[in-house]
C-alpha cells in the first residue's frame, strides 16, 4: 500500500503510541485522520500537520461511522486504519474489598476489544467498497499488548481484552482476504506513553532494566515505524508481532 496521499485513519490519535504514528505517517505523505475522546489533545495533535481531529468513544456506532465519514470527505476512503484507542484498570480477581468490580472488567473489554472490533468492521465496509489500489484495498493494524500473553497479577481485564484482538486477528483476516483487506496486529511491550509517563521515575527505570535489549522503554516512534513496516510489506497478514525487547512479564 503506498502512503503518500493516503487516507489514513488512528484511534487513540491524540496521544501515545497513536499520535506518533499519526505524525509518522504524516511525513510519510499520509492524510491522517485522529480520532480520540480527548478532544483537546486529539484536535492538538492533528493541527500539527495539517490533519483532522474527530472526536469520539471507539466503542459507540455512530460515532465511529461519523468519524469515518468525515475521514472519507475530507481526505478520501481511508486505506489504513490504526487501532491505538485501549484503556487499562488493574484489580485482583478477589482482593480484601471483595471480588474484582464487573462493572470494571466490562468497561475495559468493552474499550479495547469490542472497540477495535467496531472500527474494524466499519472501516473495512468503505474499504471493501473502494477500487484495489495494485493487490490490495486496504490495511488494518490493531494494539494488542504483552499482557495478552504475560498477564500480570491484577491484569485480568485488560489481558483478557488484548487476548481478545490476537485472537480475532487471523479469523477477519481471512474474513478479509477475498476484499483485498490485511489486518495484523501488534503487540507492544513496556512503552513510554503518557499513562507510563506518570509513573516516578524510579518505578520508569526498574520496568526498562526488565527489557533485555535495548534496555529501556520503547518510543512511541518506533510502534509507528513497525506500522509503516506492515503497511508497506502486502505479503504481511493475519499476523500477531510482539514488539518488546525480547521482554517476557513476571507475575508482578
Amino acid at each position: 500500500m503506498q502512503m503518500n496521499g493516503t487516507s489514513v485513519f488512528i484511534t487513540g490519535g491524540g496521544s501515545g503510541l497513536g499520535a506518533a504514528t499519526a505524525r509518522l505517517l504524516t511525513e510519510r505523505g499520509a492524510r491522517v485522520t485522529c480520532f480520540d475522546l480527548n478532544e483537546a489533545n486529539v484536535k492538538r495533535v492533528a493541527g500539527e500537520f495539517g490533519g483532522l481531529g474527530v472526536v469520539g468513544d471507539v466503542s459507540r456506532e455512530d460515532d465511529v461511522a461519523a468519524a469515518l465519514a468525515q475521514a472519507d470527505k475530507a481526505f478520501g476512503v481511508p486505506r489504513v486504519v490504526v487501532n491505538c484507542a485501549g484503556i487499562g484498570d488493574a484489580a485482583t480477581t478477589v482482593s480484601k474489598k471483595g471480588p474484582f468490580p464487573l462493572a470494571t472488567f466490562t468497561k475495559v473489554i468493552t474499550v479495547n476489544l469490542i472497540g477495535t472490533f467496531n472500527v474494524i468492521r466499519l472501516a473495512a465496509e468503505l474499504m471493501s467498497k473502494a477500487d484495489p489500489i495494485g493487490e490490495e484495498r486496504g490495511v488494518i493494524v490493531n494494539s494488542a499488548s504483552v499482557a495478552a500473553f504475560d498477564g500480570q497479577i491484577g491484569q485480568a481485564a485488560y489481558s483478557a481484552s488484548k487476548g481478545g484482538i490476537v485472537g480475532m486477528t487471523l479469523p477477519i483476516a481471512r474474513d478479509l482476504s477475498r476484499f483485498g483487506i490485511r489486518v495484523n496486529t501488534i503487540a507492544p511491550g513496556l512503552f513510554l506513553t503518557p499513562l507510563m509517563a506518570t509513573l516516578s521515575e524510579e518505578i520508569q527505570r526498574s520496568l526498562a532494566s526488565q527489557v533485555p535489549f535495548p534496555p529501556r522503554l520503547g518510543d512511541p516512534r518506533e510502534y509507528a515505524m513497525l506500522v509503516a513496516s506492515i503497511v508497506d510489506n502486502p505479503m504481511l497478514n493475519g499476523e500477531t508481532i510482539r514488539l518488546d525487547g525480547a521482554i517476557r512479564m513476571g507475575p508482578k
